[in-house]
C-alpha cells in the first residue's frame, strides 16, 4: 500500500478541495434559507405542495447535518493528504548568518547630559 501525499497524488488533492469549495458554498446557502425566529432568508410557501413549511424545515436540517458532516470529513482528508509527504522537512538556510559573525547591536537611546535643562519644567 503505498502512502497518500500531496506531491503523489496532486490530481487527488486538487479534487478534494474543490469538493470542498462545493460543500462549504452548498452549507452556506442552505443554511441562509432556513427560517430563524426572526423571519430569516427562508422561503415562504403555500401550505399545499410538494415543499411544505414543515417539509422543508426537515429537508433543510436533514441537509445542513449531512453537508455538515462531509465538510468536517473532507477536512480531516485533506489535513491528512497534506500532512505526509514523502520528502523529508527542508530548513531554509538562506538568511542563516556564520556561527563567528555577532550581529551589530542596535543604537539605543542616547542618556541626557546632565547640563540639558529637563523637557518638561519642575514645579516650583
Amino acid at each position: 500500500m503505498r502512502g497518500n501525499s500531496c506531491s503523489e497524488s496532486p490530481q487527488m488533492f486538487t479534487f478534494l478541495l474543490i469538493l470542498q469549495t462545493l460543500v462549504a458554498a452548498s452549507l452556506v446557502l442552505v443554511i441562509l434559507m432556513q427560517r430563524s425566529e426572526g423571519g430569516g432568508l427562508g422561503v415562504g410557501g403555500s401550505s399545499s405542495g410538494f415543499m411544505t413549511a414543515r417539509g422543508a424545515a426537515d429537508f433543510l436540517t436533514r441537509a445542513t447535518a449531512i453537508l455538515g458532516g462531509a465538510f468536517i470529513v473532507l477536512s480531516i482528508l485533506l489535513a491528512a493528504i497534506a500532512g505526509t509527504t514523502g520528502e523529508p522537512a527542508q530548513i531554509d538556510t538562506s538568511l542563516a548568518r556564520p556561527i563567528g559573525q555577532q550581529p551589530a547591536p542596535a543604537p539605543g537611546p542616547t542618556p541626557p547630559s546632565p547640563q540639558q535643562a529637563p523637557a518638561v519644567p519642575l514645579a516650583q
